[in-house]
């Protein structure tokens, strides 16, 4: 059983990172047209999400070649236009995620990642999102069930998805 000590110094430890990743996503000078085309969730983000979601839809989509870009960037796409559907407060809590997971140090101790994204394979994505689904820490195990939410969400939501899963689309109604 933890002591009210170690809560509390878990709590300003994990208050530090975040306020170190806020500030160092904040000053890193990133490009206005990425910042404002992903302004919700931040600029990094749509790296990370075309990173991890060929290992989350595994199977799913294209196994290689322009089809497969343009699933994983109509997904990432899908993603970003539901989380700004979302509230405020979920939105900056999925923006502080991003963030974690595209700073250096953090991206480490949370995927194990030495690599920037952009050089991260299927397979170490795929570690990384297993390791957190089966966490004994509920915050991971909650960074991943919102992640695969998201991204289930926006590639079966896709009409180009629905033919591998028999889905004729939906009705047509008449007048």
């Amino acid at each position: 059983m933890p002591t009210r000590r170690t809560f509390l110094m878990t709590g300003l430890a994990g208050g530090a990172v975040l306020a170190t990743a806020y500030y160092a996503q904040r000053h890193r000078g990133f490009a206005p047209t990425s910042a404002a085309l992903f302004a919700p969730l931040g600029p990094d983000a749509v790296v990370i999400l075309r990173a991890i979601i060929p290992a989350m839809l595994t199977g799913a989509i294209a196994p290689a070649g322009a089809e497969r870009a343009t699933d994983i960037r109509e997904t990432s796409d899908g993603v970003v236009q539901a989380v700004a559907g979302l509230p405020p407060a979920t939105q900056r809590e999925l923006a502080e995620l991003f963030a974690l997971l595209a700073w250096p140090p953090t991206r480490w101790g949370l995927a194990s990642l030495a690599v920037p994204w952009t050089e991260a394979d299927p397979v170490a994505a795929h570690a990384a999102l297993e390791r957190w689904r089966t966490s004994r820490f509920d915050l991971l195990r909650s960074a991943y069930d919102g992640l695969h939410q998201l991204i289930f969400a926006a590639w079966y939501g896709n009409p180009r998805s629905w033919p591998a899963i028999g889905y004729a689309g939906p009705p047509v109604l008449t007048a």
